[in-house]
This record gives C-alpha cells, sequence and structure tokens, in this order.
C-alpha cells in the first residue's frame, strides 16, 4: 500500500468517525465541531483526487465562513438540550422514514447509477495541445470553462436562488419584534434634561419609619 492510498483511508476513517458523531452527539457545539472536522477530512479527499480548486473552496467557504457561524450561532442561542429531547419519540417515525428513502436513493445511485461510465483517467500536469506542444494543465481553468460553458444556466440558479436567501435573512433579521429593546438614535439625540430627570420637593428632615409608626398610633389614641 502506497502512501497516497493510506492517507485515502485515514481521511475516510476519520471522516465516517465525525459524520457518525454530527448526528449522535448530545452537545449542539460537539455535533459542529463534528462537521468541521467531516468537512477538513473532505478537502483532503478532494487534494487526494488533484480536485485542489474544491478542496480549497471547502475550506474557505464551509470551514472559514459557514461553519464558524453556525458554531458562534449555536453557542449564542443557549440550546436547552432537555427542552429538545422531549419530541425525539414523537418525531421519530418521520425522521426514520426520511432516513430510509434517502438511503435507498444513495444506495440506488452508487449500485446502478455508474454502470456503463468509464473509469475516469489521472489527470495529468501537463497536456498536448493540437500543435504538439505540452502546456501546464489548469484544473480550476477547465473547470471554469466548464460551469460557464456548459452549466451556466445551473450556475446562474443557483446564484439567483442564493440571492433570494441572502435578501429573505436580511428581512427577518430587520423585522420590528415586540420583544426588542434597541433604542432609535435620534431619540436620544433629541432629549432634555427635564424628560430624564424629575426634581421632587421633600422635607429637610422626615423621621424614620420605625418612629413614625408609634407616633402615629399615639396621635390616634
Amino acid at each position: 500500500m502506497d502512501a497516497k492510498t493510506g492517507f485515502f483511508y485515514l481521511f475516510a476513517v476519520v471522516l465516517l468517525y465525525a459524520a457518525f458523531r454530527v448526528i449522535t452527539a448530545r452537545n449542539p457545539v460537539h455535533a459542529v465541531l463534528h462537521l468541521i472536522l467531516a468537512f477538513s477530512q473532505a478537502a483532503g479527499i478532494w487534494l487526494l483526487l488533484k480536485a485542489e480548486f474544491l478542496a480549497i473552496t471547502l475550506v474557505l467557504v464551509y470551514l472559514g465562513a459557514v461553519m464558524v457561524l453556525f458554531l458562534f450561532v449555536v453557542m449564542m442561542l443557549d440550546i436547552r438540550i432537555d427542552a429538545v429531547r422531549k419530541g425525539f419519540w414523537k418525531h421519530f417515525p418521520v425522521a426514520a422514514l426520511i432516513g430510509a428513502i434517502v438511503t435507498f436513493e444513495m444506495a440506488a445511485v452508487l449500485m446502478t447509477g455508474f454502470r456503463g461510465m468509464e473509469e475516469p483517467k489521472a489527470i495529468a500536469d501537463v497536456v498536448v495541445n493540437a500543435a504538439g506542444q505540452a502546456v501546464p494543465y489548469s484544473n480550476t481553468k477547465a473547470l471554469g470553462k466548464l460551469l460557464y460553458s456548459e452549466y451556466l444556466y445551473p450556475v446562474e440558479v443557483a446564484a439567483v436562488i442564493l440571492l433570494v436567501a441572502m435578501i429573505a435573512a436580511i428581512a427577518l433579521t430587520l423585522r420590528q419584534r415586540k420583544d426588542s429593546k434597541a433604542i432609535d438614535p435620534a431619540d436620544q439625540i433629541r432629549v432634555r434634561a427635564a424628560d430624564r430627570v424629575v426634581m421632587m420637593k421633600m422635607p429637610a428632615t422626615e423621621p424614620p419609619a420605625a418612629e413614625a409608626a408609634p407616633a402615629a398610633e399615639e396621635k390616634k389614641q
């Protein structure tokens, strides 16, 4: 077994363990951390397949932005695990049904979806052009040409969906909530001292409450 095969098995074992812990960890923070580990191992497998662009994109986009955002959101929400577990068995049949459907679809794709396809050839670092000259091969350049030529419309549809999701997230965040304690800066600037401080006239001396009660009883007698 060469070093490349060893690294593949190492990344694959850690990836499977991390993915299993994502759905079995009781602490949401631990689940997010295991998901970060799973993405990092997937990026390593992409590097072994010479898909450097996909590996770097997975690290920068998911590990550097999305998963860090998930981690901060989970830590700031203060999720009560006991309250979340109350409806586990209530929703278990639906979750089991969805899991069975996903497993069946993946099995169908893996068993029948790749039949009749040729084995992919290894991507060389140097290719020969029409003139017979050896030129360096760029995986990222080839992927970019493929995305913006043959798959142009799917890329545009995905971009529109992401734009709509971003606008919807901003709209949901900026909605007026009743329990919000936000203060308008314009109201703070227009405030006057009389609106903040109220002067009340009180006598200079007043007997303490403990002495005032017996004196009031004596007056009544």
